[in-house]
């Protein structure tokens, strides 16, 4: 890295120092150099704004709030000298994250997700964009998601959204795990099942199958899916920065980058069908035959509509707990 290019270029070493990166900037970043010399990005928190409370670990890197100044400052450090061109490179980008925010909390809640988004890039994220069909997938749980949140609050349902970390079922609440699944309105009238543990049943709990019709349309009807992200986005960073922490930490989690173009398909949900899975429900679970493994069938809704709830009958169990449907 050229001098001239070094943010801390004239800051000492030795004892905290600390120069604004701009002086017309709307929120209070620093480049700092710390007690031992290393290289730093700080954005002080304004009284009355919520401290992160979930902050990613990256390797090389000491990322905490910190008393400072007489106030409490999210405090970004290099431990490794030798990456000093990529931190600086790190810190700008965090930097114009913010940036973006007119009020002081969307703007730590911006830095918090650049920074989660590092730490995806850096553990080696994909960066392909989603196929069609993992958009309208995504869509889907999505949508089931806002019911959630609408039934038991952001935090709870965030906390159960488990899909995108690899679990076998898309939702888990207590003794209700929920499997999402979309499909095109007019498709014939089955659904993917990817492996034999998704609709197997899980010994204290109730499964359910929530279908959504997800169907691409013509501008303008519809949305994109970088509008249905953002529209349940919202919801987490009006709530708790807890809730957003988790948010970011799920949707990164799915493949989903903002920095992909999906402006070329815009989508619309359709009606969820809820089914209740239990006994004679159609489908393949284990245990299979030695040496099976891997499986992946579909079903025909039309031999699932038995298992078919009324409309509201799930949300209601969602609600006020599931214990009288449990296995």
């Amino acid at each position: 890295m050229k001098m001239s290019d070094d943010p801390w270029q004239g800051l000492s070493g030795g004892s905290i120092d600390a120069r604004r990166v701009s002086g017309e900037g709307r929120h209070d970043f620093f480049w700092i150099t710390s007690t031992t010399s290393e290289p730093g990005l700080l954005l002080r928190l304004p009284v009355g704004v919520d401290e992160p409370a979930s902050l990613p670990r990256l390797r090389n890197l000491d990322i905490a709030v910190r008393d400072v100044g007489g106030g409490r400052a999210l405090v970004v450090l290099l431990k490794d000298p030798d990456q000093r061109e990529l931190f600086a490179s790190l810190c700008r980008d965090v930097v114009s994250a913010a940036e973006v925010a007119t009020a002081a909390q969307d703007g730590v809640a911006r830095a918090v997700r650049r920074l989660l988004r590092w730490h995806h890039l850096l553990r080696g994220g994909g960066s392909d964009s989603l196929s069609l069909e993992e958009q309208r997938g995504l869509i889907g749980e999505l949508h089931f998601l806002g019911r959630l949140v609408s039934l038991i609050g952001p935090r709870a349902a965030i906390e159960a959204w488990r899909g995108p970390f690899g679990s076998s079922k898309d939702f888990e609440l207590d003794d209700l795990l929920i499997e999402v699944k979309a499909r095109r309105g007019a498709a014939k009238p089955y659904v993917q099942i990817s492996s034999e543990d998704q609709l197997a049943d899980v010994t204290g709990t109730s499964l359910f199958l929530c279908v959504t019709a997800v169907d691409a349309v013509i501008k303008p009807e519809g949305l994109t899916l970088e509008d249905h992200v953002r529209h349940i986005e919202k919801v987490f960073i009006d709530a708790d920065t807890e809730s957003l922490a988790l948010w970011d930490q799920a949707i990164q989690a799915t493949g989903f980058d903002p920095e992909d173009d999906y402006s070329d398909r815009r989508w619309k949900v359709g009606e969820t069908m809820d089914h209740r899975v239990d006994g004679e429900f159609p489908r393949i679970v284990p245990p299979l035959k030695s040496g099976v493994g891997g499986v992946r069938y579909s079903i025909s809704l039309e031999t699932c509509s038995p298992y078919r709830l009324e409309r509201g009958a799930l949300d209601q169990l969602i609600s006020g707990g599931g214990s009288q449907w449990t296995n």
